[in-house]
């Protein structure tokens, strides 16, 4: 990690990875971006509004979302992403998390 990026916050690096990793997100009409990121646990819940809602590929997009941020940022731990406000859990059941104590 430069020096740079490590004054940044881990919320700013984030957008800034979604920004040049995913750009056909907003391409296609679509939106991301972060609704709550916990430091302590590594875990940070990432929606997908607009176009993403109802798009045959999001699935693919959350993937990706998921699996590049875990491997880009030694902070991360856990991705969860939502297309409609709920979010996917590992086993694929839908849960809507209690983020009310977490930082935003």
């Amino acid at each position: 990690m430069t020096e740079q990026s490590s004054e940044k916050s881990l919320e700013a690096r984030i957008e800034l990875f979604m920004r040049r990793n995913f750009p056909q997100i907003q391409m296609h009409g679509g939106n991301a971006g972060i609704e709550a990121l916990d430091e302590d646990t590594g875990e940070v819940w990432i929606s997908l509004t607009g176009a993403c809602s109802g798009c045959g590929i999001s699935p693919m997009t959350i993937q990706a979302l998921k699996s590049r941020m875990v491997a880009e940022f030694d902070e991360i731990d856990a991705v969860h992403a939502s297309t409609g406000g709920f979010y996917d859990d590992e086993s694929g059941a839908s849960f809507e998390p209690d983020v009310s104590d977490v930082p935003f």
